[in-house]
């Protein structure tokens, strides 16, 4: 801010006046109101990416760590945000911004917001949230019913059952996926006759008591990087995160997860969970989970299934059944603020049985007491925001069939997507969409054929030539700001498992066309054909020649 600006002035007065609510709409701080919503709408008409700028230039706008000691006005922080944060935000919601998992934002969301944030509610317990409990807990019931579908009888006794939870609202996968392997932990390290539990004892006692030397998660190598985190804060360890390899379509190979847990077994290590992945962050694949179910039921292992991504694909009569065998899952973790198209902050973990979630369950007298509806007696969190009315009326407005629409559009877009890669022969399909997201990276058709005919060696050091080339195309296109996608590195089968690192699209926008998907590929080959990448190109065909 310009050293000239008029400073305000601490008093109760002009406190009182800031949290009283504006008694007119041309009152000071309803203007301000009507200005940052006109802000926001010519920001989300305009702007894809923000304009490249260096991050540590933006630092030096937050680089003063002293609290100021006098107030600043409204109206001066207000254009202090829309300048520094606004014009240097990224809007997830543009048609061409096809490179992550955020979603796209129905514009019904925004009123919805404000109402949630005026009314602040707190969902740890009934006193600091009254009818957003309920309304919680019919949301964790229609997600269980969307995964699960048992009869009216069954959630007429279990969804505002006071001892029991259907499941945990969260602020997403990360802490979902944290709670189930917390339930599935605790179960794994029962209370029997000499020991309390492992929520009273600890998992030494635990471990010592039941004679494990050890517990493991098994997961594909796909598995996200939360589950890592979850590791390591249940106490087992990061290395006792098991990566299990894939097959050619980024599957967990199901003979290899058999093989280990037997292996496991003959070690005295637990396998206190088995995590499949129904959408894949890097490549949207779907583990085989009915086979994975088998395997977890026939050695009596906690199932997890981590459908962060690809949970909402049940609304789908069609894709439905790519899903076979997560209703077999002891949890499963869904996004909300992913296919469910609601803001960030949105994670929901369900369990088959009302009973799983209450290895876990905590209580304070002063706040959350035994026999109350308190929410926060099975949640990792304590505070927190009333999230679930937005996903609530999401599933209200749009209805089942409205889901069922976005998530076929979805599929059937990124299907079509491949199509445009695979007819442009200057392109590499890396992973077939199986549900909306796809990989793929430029290679000119002769370094292609080339490659195919490659001795191994030569592949590999080809490969990291090329990995450069993504690397630089996808920062360019960033950069010009009119499009996005992001990349990742991947180990395919069919390049000798070589790291590979290429373009990740996520085509889960209902107002992406094909042709944005065209221009995107264009504006990719004219990065191609810069002096910068075909020098790096050059290289390439040189090490065919050996020049």
């Amino acid at each position: 801010m310009s050293e000239s600006k008029k400073l305000a002035s601490a008093s109760l007065e002009s406190l009182y006046r800031i949290f009283t609510v504006p008694e007119a709409p041309d009152s000071t701080l309803g203007r301000i109101d009507q200005s940052i919503s006109q802000n926001l709408a010519g920001f989300l008409q305009e702007h894809i990416v923000a304009s490249e700028r260096d991050l540590s230039d933006i630092e030096k706008d937050f680089a003063d760590p002293q609290i100021p000691e006098q107030p600043t006005f409204v109206s001066d922080q207000i254009q202090f945000v829309l300048d520094k944060l606004v014009a240097q935000s990224v809007h997830i919601s543009a048609p061409s911004f096809v490179g992550h998992m955020a979603s796209a934002l129905p514009y019904f969301m925004l009123p919805l917001s404000r109402i949630m944030m005026a009314l602040n509610q707190n969902l740890v317990k009934v006193e600091t949230s009254k009818a957003f409990t309920p309304m919680e807990r019919q949301v964790v019931g229609m997600i269980h019913h969307l995964v699960y579908g048992r009869d009216k009888d069954f959630y007429t006794q279990w969804m505002h059952d006071r001892a029991h939870a259907l499941g945990s609202f969260c602020s997403g996968g990360t802490i979902a996926n944290l709670t189930a392997l917390w339930a599935a932990r605790n179960n794994v390290l029962a209370p029997t006759e000499g020991f309390a539990g492992l929520g009273q004892e600890g998992l030494v006692a635990g471990m010592q008591h039941y004679g494990y030397k050890g517990l493991a998660i098994l997961v594909s190598e796909r598995g996200h990087y939360s589950l890592g985190k979850a590791a390591d804060i249940l106490g087992i360890g990061r290395r006792s995160l098991i990566a299990i390899e894939t097959d050619a379509n980024n599957k967990i190979r199901t003979d290899l997860l058999a093989k280990k847990c037997d292996e496991l077994a003959a070690a005295n290590i637990k396998v206190m969970a088995i995590v499949g992945i129904a959408g894949a962050s890097e490549t949207g694949s779907i583990d085989p989970l009915d086979q994975m179910a088998d395997i977890a039921q026939e050695r009596g292992i906690h199932f997890h299934v981590d459908s962060a991504w690809g949970g909402p694909t049940l609304f789908s009569n069609t894709y439905r059944p790519l899903l076979k065998g997560i209703e077999r899952a002891d949890s499963v973790t869904l996004d909300a603020h992913k296919q469910l198209y609601v803001p960030m902050g949105a994670g929901i973990c369900v369990f088959k049985e009302p009973s799983t979630l209450s290895s876990v369950e905590h209580h304070a007298e002063y706040i959350i007491r035994k026999g109350s509806k308190d929410l926060g007696s099975h949640t990792v969190e304590g505070s927190r925001p009333g999230m679930a009315i937005l996903v609530h009326s999401g599933l209200h407005i749009i209805g089942r069939q409205g889901y069922e629409l976005l998530i076929d559009q979805g599929i059937s877009r990124a299907r079509h997507f491949a199509d445009m890669i695979r007819a442009d022969k200057d392109f590499e399909l890396i992973s077939e969409p199986e549900l909306n997201i796809l990989t793929y990276r430029y290679v000119p058709q002769d370094i292609q054929t080339a490659l195919e005919s490659a001795p191994a060696s030569l592949r590999t050091e080809v490969n990291e030539q090329l990995n450069l080339v993504t690397k630089r195309i996808q920062k360019t296109q960033r950069g010009l700001g009119r499009s996005f996608v992001s990349r990742t590195r991947l180990n395919p089968h069919h390049h000798n498992r070589n790291a590979v690192i290429v373009f990740r699209a996520v085509l889960a926008n209902p107002l992406t066309t094909n042709q944005i998907l065209q221009d995107m590929l264009a504006e990719q080959k004219e990065i191609a054909a810069t002096p910068p990448i075909q020098a790096l190109l050059k290289q390439v065909r040189n090490l065919f020649c050996g020049c």
